[in-house]
């Protein structure tokens, strides 16, 4: 049995997601929640992203891994976008994230659920 080709955006938001944070490279930028929005526009993959904080140093060096992996996958070259607004929170992260900091040996913060007042 062939199998269909994996649709476009969902191959684009996996390769760019699966690229490293650069300072703690057990995550993706996926898992930590700074991959926002992917999409093609006029044949160009554009990838929306948001730093953790303002003035994150690593922002240029996740573009940059951003780009690497797009154009490798066949993309050509993208358009890596920083978003400000909504601002990145810890309520981004995945379940994944989590336990991926735990298993590092950083405590990981709690979930959303976890800091809401009673």
């Amino acid at each position: 049995m062939v199998s269909a080709p994996e649709p476009s955006l969902a191959r684009l938001r996996r390769v760019a997601g699966a690229v490293p944070d650069p300072e703690l490279p057990v995550l993706t930028i996926a898992d930590l929640g700074i991959l926002r929005d992917v999409r093609i526009v006029g044949g160009t993959a554009e990838i929306d992203i948001t730093p953790t904080y303002s003035g994150c140093p690593a922002m240029a060096e996740i573009a940059a891994g951003i780009i690497r992996a797009v154009e490798a996958a066949g993309f050509g070259r993208p358009r890596v976008n920083t978003v400000l607004s909504p601002a990145w929170t810890t309520d981004f992260m995945t379940a994944a994230a989590r336990r991926a900091l735990r298993e590092y040996g950083i405590a990981p913060p709690p979930e959303a659920a976890a800091r809401r007042p009673r």
